[in-house]
């Protein structure tokens, strides 16, 4: 892989985590404690509640799961190991790392 092309990786995968960490700030809304005055919110509100929270709750999981993969692959950047499958040692095809940068193994070796 040439030094443009690895560039502009650098800078998808950067943008990836500035839009990573945009909805975080938008999501911490929906992950505070659900209030447990019944008065104040009827039962199946309560469980409306409830269900969103454990749903934002899962999202902000994939989001950290995502970031972690987009900081490995900024990391297989700077060793000069980005592009090549970690099993086979083939580079993998552009294609594949636009779709997603933080792919680490070919199509052979992903699907075999």
């Amino acid at each position: 892989m040439d030094e443009s092309a690895t560039r502009r990786f650098q800078t998808m995968i950067r943008d990836r985590l500035t839009t990573l960490d945009e909805e975080d700030a938008l999501g911490r809304d929906s992950q505070s404690t659900v209030e447990l005055d019944q008065q104040a919110v009827g039962r199946l509100s309560r469980q409306d509640a409830l269900l969103n929270q454990s749903m934002a709750k899962a999202t902000q999981a994939r989001r950290d799961a995502q970031r972690r993969a987009l900081v490995a692959a900024l990391a297989r950047i700077e060793d000069g190991d980005f592009g090549y499958c970690e099993d086979c040692g083939e580079e993998i095809a552009i294609k594949r790392l636009e779709l997603d940068p933080t792919a680490m193994r070919c199509i052979s070796c992903a699907s075999g």
